[in-house]
């Protein structure tokens, strides 16, 4: 299928931002003695913050201080993002010149707060390149429901049929499938495992195969 509408998932996909929380969560889970948080943020991924805070509370209880954990962590990351800005994947910005330049409709579909989103995309050069820009706080459901995707298609007046998905993360991929889209994963910290293959179209090492992807489709 030509690649009409392409809609990107943003930590992950566009920012090597995960990896990078995901250190920050573990170095707060380690200044305050909580065990196993690693293995929790991974099931975090892809969702926006209400339902990682139900995540974090299913593993610690209603009495754990998620907001003030999330506050150091949260400060550990601009620290370094302050420092040595934040880093932008490997083939983002070919991808996207390669899209625009074909003419597809390109949207963002980010669990992550529109503010948080915008201020970021602004940052890098890149929020252009977008007709349109959801964050996870514009709705009430998170991924791995598909309400983000199915309002992303409906604003670009496209059916999920039609649109494809970039995304990085299980529960990204399965929001995309429950869509009725056309997922592509390319692996961050998740690896692909059989679920993440018969839900994706195809599976990638980086953006710089999608794009090879897309100029074979065409």
């Amino acid at each position: 299928m030509k690649a009409e509408v392409v809609i990107f998932d943003m930590d992950g996909v566009i920012f090597d931002s995960e990896k990078l929380v995901l250190e920050c969560w573990k170095k707060i889970g380690e200044k305050y003695d909580i065990e196993g948080i690693g293995d929790v943020f991974k099931e975090c991924i892809g969702t926006n913050k209400t339902k990682t805070k139900e995540i974090v509370f299913g593993h610690y209880g209603d009495t754990f201080d998620y907001d003030g954990f999330s506050k150091e962590a949260s400060a550990l990351f601009r620290q370094f993002v302050a420092k040595n800005g934040l880093p932008v994947k490997k083939g983002v910005r070919e991808l996207l010149q390669y899209l625009k330049g074909k003419g597809t409709a390109i949207g963002l579909a980010s669990s992550t707060r529109l503010a948080v989103v915008e201020e970021e995309l602004k940052e890098a050069g890149l929020y252009e390149y977008f007709q349109v820009v959801m964050g996870g706080d514009q709705l009430k459901r998170s991924k791995p429901e598909p309400d983000i995707y199915l309002m992303t298609c409906e604003k670009m007046n496209i059916a999920p049929c039609n649109a494809y998905a970039i995304e990085d993360s299980y529960n990204g991929i399965r929001a995309a499938f429950s869509a009725g889209m056309r997922p592509l994963m390319v692996p961050d910290v998740l690896p692909a495992t059989e679920e993440m293959r018969e839900k994706s179209i195809a599976v990638f090492d980086d953006l710089l195969q999608v794009m090879q992807y897309f100029q074979e489709e065409r």
